[in-house]
């Protein structure tokens, strides 16, 4: 038996050493050159992709075909946002002053407004704003009135802002929306026999569109509707009147 296991391991040996000696020195160095040739090594590789089996592979890929280069990016819906802008006076849409038993229509009337605001969702969004607008009359060159408010507009969105595919987050470029609120605030009627006190803007409508540049900066159009709540509008008109101003507005939104 001892016999048997000594020639067993002789043959063994010889076998290992028949196998080194096929290992030359020469194929040694062969194959480190070749190894550090990186040029080489790029040929080799299969660059070729290979679909994925399974249902999470599928996913990976349908996921993958539904998405361009330009959405494979890394976007956090914000919370908050500042606008700042105005709007120009829709006379044709607004009330006709009173002055001397004779109506005026307001012409070249002008808004500027600032604001902050909280997005609640990606449909909903609230925001308190100061908003002045100033109106002139036509054929009545030295007289104009004046509202200053501070409002507060609840809005609707009617697209998703931003929209989640898998893992990626996609904004959207074009919003339209809609919103209704309130403003409280003072008018004044420059001219003879002008009035001014407390205003209520009630309702307060808009409709328009968002356009996003980039994550945090875009531009909202939109019309703006003001049923005014207060002494009438005009010179000389009892109290208790009410006055619809219609304005187009050019704002920007700065989210952060």
């Amino acid at each position: 038996m001892k016999k048997i296991s000594f020639f067993g391991i002789l043959s063994m040996t010889l076998c290992m050493c028949q196998a080194n000696a096929n290992y030359t020195p020469t194929r040694f160095q062969d194959e480190v050159l070749t190894g550090l040739d990186l040029i080489s090594a790029r040929e080799t590789i299969d660059t070729t992709p290979t679909r994925a089996d399974g249902e999470l592979g599928l996913e990976v890929y349908e996921v993958a075909g539904s998405i361009s280069s330009d959405d494979m990016r890394v976007f956090v819906p914000t919370t908050m946002y500042m606008r700042m802008g105005g709007g120009l006076n829709l006379g044709f849409a607004t009330d006709k002053a009173q002055y001397m038993d004779q109506e005026h229509e307001a012409s070249g009337g002008y808004t500027t407004q600032i604001g902050l605001g909280w997005n609640l969702s990606s449909y909903v969004r609230t925001e308190i704003d100061f908003q002045q607008i100033t109106l002139k009359f036509s054929d009545l060159d030295n007289h104009q009135a004046t509202y200053q408010t501070i409002g507060g507009t609840l809005y609707f969105d009617f697209a998703r802002r931003y929209v989640q595919t898998g893992d990626v987050t996609r904004r959207r470029t074009f919003v339209p929306y809609m919103g209704i609120g309130v403003g409280l605030g003072t008018y004044e009627f420059e001219g003879t026999s002008g009035s001014d006190g407390l205003v209520i803007a009630a309702p307060r409508a808009s409709f328009g569109f968002n356009v996003m540049f980039s994550d945090l900066i875009g531009i909202d159009i939109a019309y703006q509707y003001q049923m005014m709540i207060g002494n009438g509008f005009g010179w000389g008109v009892r109290s208790g009147g009410v006055d619809n101003i219609s304005n187009i507005m050019a704002t920007l939104r700065v989210n952060f």
